[in-house]
Formats: C-alpha cells, sequence, structure tokens
C-alpha cells in the first residue's frame, strides 16, 4: 500500500510536467487581419517578385522576407524574380502600446515620451525597436507587431492586394511571430473575406 502511495505523487508530476511541456512547445497567434483584393483567381503564371524598400536593404532583413516568401508559398504563389507577374511589397513594425491602468481609469499611462508612433509608413528602418521608457510599477506595455503585404501586377503596376495582420500581447518571439503573422494576413486568398476579422493560428516554440 506505501508503495502505491508513493506512486501516486510521481504519476501525477510526470503528467503535470508533460502538460506544460506540451503547452511550451506550442502557442497560439491571434492576428488582427484585414484585405483588400481585385483579383477573381490566383494570376497565371503564379509567379511574384519581392521588391525592397529602401530601408530594407540590410541583411537584418532577410529573415523577415525569407519568411514572407515561405507564407507566399503556402498561399499558391512562386518565386520567380525573372519573370513575375506579382511584384510584392514588405511592410514590419515592432512597437509597444500603453495598457490601461486598472487605478486611472479615464486614460492609459504613457512613459516620458509619450506613446510611440503607429502608421502604415516606415515601417522597418532605423525605428526598429520599442519605442519610449516605462517607467517601474506601471503596467506591463503590450507589444505590438504588424505586418502588412501589397502586391501589384508587374505588368500594369496597377495594385491588386492589399493585406494586413496585428499582433498585441505581452508576449513576443521575433523574428517568428512575423511568419504567422504573414501567413494570418494571406488567408483566404486571392479572395478573402470582407472586412476586418480575427485570425488564430499556432507558434511552433523552437
Amino acid at each position: 500500500m506505501t508503495t502505491r502511495r508513493r506512486w501516486i505523487p510521481l504519476l501525477v508530476l510526470g503528467l503535470a510536467t508533460a502538460l506544460l511541456a506540451g503547452c511550451s512547445t506550442t502557442r497560439v497567434v491571434e492576428g488582427q487581419v484585414q484585405s483588400f483584393s481585385t483579383l477573381a483567381a490566383v494570376p497565371a503564371p503564379a509567379t511574384y517578385r519581392i521588391e525592397r524598400l529602401p530601408s530594407q536593404q540590410t541583411p537584418s532583413f532577410d529573415a523577415i522576407a525569407a519568411l514572407a516568401e515561405q507564407s507566399l508559398t503556402r498561399a499558391g504563389l512562386q518565386r520567380d524574380d525573372a519573370a513575375p507577374r506579382l511584384l510584392v511589397q514588405l511592410g514590419v513594425q515592432a512597437d509597444a502600446v500603453p495598457r490601461y491602468d486598472p487605478f486611472r481609469p479615464h486614460g492609459p499611462f504613457y512613459g516620458p515620451y509619450g506613446p510611440g508612433p503607429w502608421g502604415m509608413g516606415g515601417w522597418y528602418g532605423r525605428g526598429w525597436g520599442v519605442h519610449g521608457m516605462w517607467r517601474f510599477g506601471e503596467p506591463t506595455p503590450l507589444h505590438r507587431r504588424a505586418v502588412s503585404i501589397v502586391m501589384r501586377d508587374a505588368g500594369t503596376q496597377a495594385l491588386v492586394y492589399e493585406t494586413s495582420a496585428v499582433h498585441e500581447d505581452v508576449w513576443v518571439s521575433d523574428p517568428a511571430v512575423y511568419g504567422v503573422l504573414f501567413d494570418a494576413a494571406l488567408s483566404g486568398f486571392p479572395k478573402p473575406p470582407q472586412g476586418p476579422r480575427q485570425v488564430r493560428l499556432p507558434l511552433a516554440q523552437q
């Protein structure tokens, strides 16, 4: 009887460890997605070329571009720099946003430099990183990560697809989270649902 009682705590400990291990290997990323499309179907041939902005002409952007290429492949597109049907521009942003202080219900707490900038322009460049400083004891800011994809017809230069995905959390994993956000942004390609939507996708931990 004593031996059996000793095994019960060990069994419970083993199950708890297994559950914690399972939770640590997969995390769900929820992205706020909005897409606009003039495409009726996937272009033929389904080829593209990524056009990097001047601020993206750095080796540090290579990992982001690689994640975007993987997502574009999963969406049914193939990279062909010599003969693209689509020209693709990428945007990424890393920022922090304040959280509401429960003891200050009339407004959020901002650091001494005020709220960080947020917009569609100038996503990747020298502004990469967290803006502002946060005083000790104040609510932990949310990490905001965002991606955008704009596609143009290579022949006519017409804009044919625009999509973006935004994720906010107290936890972040760069650059892997951008791969999930690119997948979320391309969900439904080439005829995505209209209006803002939430897309939940798993983020595998290394």
